[in-house]
């Protein structure tokens, strides 16, 4: 029998579009034109490999579902997060755009990889805040294409992710306050600096280099989009943090796919749920305090201005999750549930599979959410054992 111990809370956004118009302001941050030269650019990148979208057809079935697909994230450019995708990518616009002002043309992704500038390149350096994935996707960026990289993080990321990031030559600064406050540390101190930002939470003066942060985000939903070969999901669990993947999900299946756009349900950490609060006061909450979660990666107390364009009315659920489904979900991808494919999932790529679960077995949830036998549930499986210490001390 199928058991995950978890409490759920459910809030079903009253603004939710439900004529299905996705607007022109809303693909202006993301939509599928413009995201198509950035698949073709990382497509052709060292080191890129499709990855896997597995079928849990076992699970599926002892949930009541007709389908879970699980997209596998945790084995991308070997950094193990789909944000290898997202930081990488915007080191390399922000390098081409500042050379483009230098040079009076834009050099390709192709010319920074075989180090044509790379003298102007290596006088440029790139910094962002980061609870850890993003961070080491943008040292490993900076590293790929020859300039300088400074991360900030807060006091609950582990030696483990900040060592992950210095293995990429990136000087790491560890500051006392939160994620949030991290933010705004590297802010302040890329302007007295002359760094160039690369985050991936937009804010007030701050919203164009988020944008390619999500662009990059789109290898993955059209990979997805292929492996489905013409099906189309009727719900998707995504994780929410600042908002910034899960707009850029909702977005680009939008913009897909019109009104046959599945069912959007966003999950967060009972104590870092600023999603679900900004849907409940129908504009942005900031949530404060030290946002104690396992869920490393979601640990996220103020929501991405951009994200919330798409969100606000393209998400239809707000959901949070307690811890204790965490580590016993992650323990039953990693054994492979009753023949399912055994798969690695860190702490922040299982609450959306773990919600879909817990509330398709519960009355009250899989009706609100309309979860039953005809169901194709879709979730982002966003990393792999980031941090391989408290990987172990949670799945053994």
């Amino acid at each position: 029998m199928l058991i995950l111990n978890g409490a759920l809370t459910h809030f079903a956004n009253p603004a939710a579009n439900s004529k299905n118009l996705y607007s022109d302001s809303q693909r202006d941050v993301i939509s599928i034109a413009r995201a198509a030269d950035a698949i073709e650019d990382i497509k052709t990148w060292p080191g890129y490999a499709e990855t896997p979208l597995h079928s849990l057809t076992a699970m599926a079935e002892d949930a009541g579902l007709g389908a879970i697909w699980y997209k596998d994230e945790s084995q991308r450019f070997g950094l193990k997060s789909f944000k290898a995708l997202g930081g990488a990518y915007a080191v390399a616009c922000q390098l081409q755009n500042v050379l483009e002002t230098q040079l009076g043309h834009r050099p390709s992704t192709a010319d920074l990889l075989d180090g044509q500038y790379k003298d102007a390149v290596s006088k440029m350096v790139v910094s962002c805040a980061t609870d850890g994935n993003h961070g080491r996707s943008v040292a490993w960026g900076a590293q790929m294409f020859g300039c300088g990289c400074v991360i900030y993080i807060h006091r609950d990321v582990s030696e483990g992710r900040k060592e992950a990031m210095q293995a990429f030559d990136a000087d790491v600064i560890r500051i006392t306050g939160n994620y949030d406050e991290s933010v705004r540390q590297a802010d302040a101190d890329a302007k007295a600096n002359g760094r160039i930002i690369v985050s991936d939470t937009s804010y007030e003066g701050y919203m164009e280099v988020p944008k390619d942060v999500a662009l990059g985000y789109t290898v993955m939903l059209a990979e997805i989009v292929e492996q489905l070969e013409g099906d189309i999901p009727t719900h998707v669990f995504i994780q929410g943090g600042v908002g910034g993947l899960a707009s850029a999900v909702a977005g680009y299946f939008w913009d897909l796919w019109g009104e046959r756009r599945p069912r959007f349900v966003v999950v967060e950490p009972v104590e870092a749920n600023c999603l679900q609060l900004s849907a409940k006061a129908g504009k942005p909450v900031v949530v404060e305090g030290d946002l104690n979660t396992l869920m490393a990666g979601l640990a996220c107390g103020e929501v991405s201005a951009l994200a919330w364009q798409i969100l606000s009315n393209g998400a239809d659920d707000f959901m949070t999750l307690s811890e204790e489904a965490v580590a016993e979900t992650m323990q039953m991808l990693a054994k492979g549930y009753k023949g399912d494919p055994a798969i690695e999932a860190g702490e922040s790529a299982v609450p959306g599979l773990a919600a879909a679960v817990i509330a398709a077995r519960q009355e009250e949830f899989a009706s609100a959410l309309h979860l039953n036998a005809w169901s194709k549930v879709l979730v982002l499986g966003t990393e792999g054992a980031t941090d391989p210490e408290l990987y172990k001390q949670l799945v053994g």
